[in-house]
Order: C-alpha cells, then structure tokens, then sequence
C-alpha cells in the first residue's frame, strides 16, 4: 500500500466519514484539496507546517496507520504517532539483553555491514558495467572487506572495515556522477552541496520507515547491534537500513542526477549553512523514492516476489526472530 506525503503549508488534515479530507494553500498562494481514504494508506508522513485534527490522529492510530513528523525541510526526523498495539515484553528484554552482549551482538552486526559490503560491490560491478567505468581495484578491495567483515575480532574492527568499504565505494560511485555535481567527501550534518543533499534526504526517510515498523513490531529503535546507543537517535533502524543503502540511497542519488530529474535550480541554501531541496526537489525526489520502494521483482533470497518495502518489513522480522538462539539475520542482499 502507498504512502502520502504532506508538504503543503499551512495545511489542515480533517477527518470526513472514512477519508482525510487535506485542505490549504501551495506556494503559489492557490488552494489545493484532496481526499485519501483511510482504507487506501498505509503510513503518513507529515513535515511541522501541517495540522492534523483530533478525530484525524484518532482514525490513523485507530486504523494502526503510523505518522511520521519531519521538520519543515523534510530534513529531520521529529517523531512517530503510533497506536499502542501489544507491548511485546518478550522481545523487548531479549533485545536488552542483546544490546548488553557484545559476544551475542557482533554475529548480527558482522552479518549486516557484510551484506552492506557485499551490496555495494554488487551494485558498483553493475554500474561500471552498464557505463563502461574500469572499477577492478575498487572490487577487488571491497571483495577483500566482505571477506573480513564476515568474521571480525570486534565491534572496533567491524567499524574500520565498514569505512573503509564506504570510502571505497564512495570514491568509485562518484566518478560516475555528471560533472555539473561533484562529490567530494560525505558531509552530513549540514549537507555543503547537492549530491550531500540528496543522500541525506534519502536517509532521513529510510530511516524513518525502519523506525516506524521498529515500533509497530514492539522492538526499541535506540537499542543497536552496530551503531552506538546515543540518545535521540533510532540506532537500531540505522544498522538495519545498511544493506539497503547501496540499492536506495545511493543507486536513487545517482539516477536522479544522471537522467537530469534534480537541477540546480532545485537546491538553496540551508539556514544551517548548508544546502537542501526546495519543495518541487521534495516532490520529485519523493515520487521517486516511492516508486523504487514500490516496484516488484523476483527475490533470488526468498524465492517469491517481493518490493524493496516488503523487505524492511522482513528486515525487523528477521530481526526480531534472531533475538533469540541461533542468532542468524538473513539480510537484504541484490540480486
């Protein structure tokens, strides 16, 4: 089922019968209207300029429909509006006692950054192929990380090989960029150019799908495998958007530029100094994003078809499941 997205300024959610009844004014100062039917949605997400009524929030959460809030930019995760659902006790302790034990949490993490690895391999194998790039150094290293990352002494370890997969990976990806937006280096907190704008933009949202089906299946999303438990971060939702980052973050960053969907003209300066989308960026970026998350394909991992949103559910599934012995993920891998 589809998501909406509500960006529109000083709009107002009412509930009418079984719809969301969106009312306000776009930014040519012309009123817009839609109808959406609850039956119809499966998450809404809201940026801060957006009034949801009473009965509205009520509906969502009685229809168990999460509400992700972002800033005004859609830059920033501000929170979820979930219905209480079951507590799921249980999990909720094996998860501490997972978090507590490194020696029962750096099986599942190895497993996560490996897919990672693996992942970025195979999509970077495909695009240098498809573009006629020469990447055989850079594969042959990441081919290497996997290999350790697979097995690892330790977290500390674990951390190195991730960056070094990354910078590997990054440095590959970004020559097949067009020349009108280089990257240099990631900068994340603010984002200092295009390119850093859309990765981060993609981010914010992956996460934030993770964190929401975090709490929809009673797990905490503070509480990692990988990432450190730093307060007022969802960690664990980080650690389990990793294997998905090559095929989502960066394979979407890359064919929004090289077919020319983002322009310059879709990117001002940021009150944090840095540089984000302006609304029709979000828009298309957004249309995007959900068309990739929605499209079908045959799964060679699970034998049936599948959508990449399927797959986040599967991922906090599969980790919820791995809570208790024997410990086994079974991360998103390309095909």
């Amino acid at each position: 089922m589809p998501s909406a997205w509500l960006t529109l300024p000083r709009a107002t959610v009412r509930l009418v019968s079984r719809r969301l009844d969106v009312s306000g004014v776009n930014e040519d100062d012309q009123k817009v209207s839609r109808q959406i039917p609850l039956r119809d949605l499966d998450r809404l997400i809201v940026t801060s300029g957006i009034t949801l009524t009473g009965p509205a929030l009520a509906a969502l959460m009685d229809e168990e429909i999460p509400v992700v809030h972002l800033n005004h930019s859609a830059t920033r995760f501000l929170g979820t509006t979930l219905s209480p659902g079951s507590h799921h006790a249980p999990a909720r302790l094996r998860q501490y006692e997972l978090t507590l034990s490194p020696a029962r949490s750096l099986p599942l993490a190895a497993q996560l950054i490996a897919a990672k690895i693996r992942n970025q391999r195979r999509l970077l194998q495909r695009l240098c192929n498809d573009r006629g790039h020469d990447s055989t150094t850079e594969l042959a290293r990441l081919n290497a990380l996997h290999q350790r990352a697979l097995h690892p002494g330790d977290a500390p370890e674990l951390l190195g090989l991730e960056g070094a997969a990354s910078a590997t990976y990054l440095s590959a990806w970004a020559r097949l960029l067009p020349s009108d937006f280089p990257f240099e280096k990631r900068s994340r907190r603010p984002p200092l150019n295009p390119v850093n704008a859309v990765l981060s933009f993609i981010s914010v949202v992956l996460t934030n799908e993770l964190t929401a089906l975090l709490h929809a299946h009673g797990l905490d999303p503070a509480l990692p495998v990988f990432h450190s438990p730093d307060s007022g971060r969802p960690s664990l939702a980080l650690d389990l958007i990793e294997p998905f980052r090559p095929v989502i973050v960066e394979a979407l960053t890359l064919d929004l530029f090289s077919r020319g969907m983002l322009q310059q003209q879709h990117f001002q300066p940021s009150e944090d100094g840095g540089i984000h989308l302006d609304p029709i960026g979000r828009q298309k970026l957004i249309l995007q994003y959900e068309k990739r998350v929605q499209r079908e394909f045959l799964s060679t991992q699970r034998q049936h078809r599948t959508s990449l949103r399927q797959q986040f559910d599967y991922a906090v599934t599969d980790f919820k499941s791995a809570l208790a012995p024997p410990h086994d993920l079974s991360p998103f891998l390309i095909n």
